[in-house]
């Protein structure tokens, strides 16, 4: 038996034209293209998602930083308010103990 009859397979095993493999891969990669599209598609999303949930933490982190300065604000307001009351007292107790 001749060496090049045992590796001569074409006539039991179709062997696919160049034209066919061109197009097997072509539709190989319009497959993985698409599915990398999707893939893409899905990160913008995940990354725009994540984007807003860090501008809302970060105004949430901000209103709290303001609601903390107010809120300090005002009871410096109230003791300063309390302590010249206090003191507007003190002042009249010590103008009607004068002869």
């Amino acid at each position: 038996m001749d060496p090049l009859d045992i590796e001569d397979n074409s006539d039991w095993l179709r062997c696919p034209t160049e034209l066919e493999t061109c197009r097997y891969f072509l539709r190989i990669t319009e497959n993985e293209v698409q599915e990398l599209t999707l893939q893409l598609r899905k990160a913008r999303e995940d990354i725009f998602g994540l984007v807003q949930m860090h501008a809302k933490a970060d105004l949430a982190d901000s209103n709290r930083r303001s609601t903390d300065t107010e809120t300090k604000s005002n009871w410096e307001l109230m003791a300063n308010n309390k302590h010249i009351a206090e003191l507007t007292v003190e002042l009249r107790a010590l103008e009607g103990s004068k002869p």
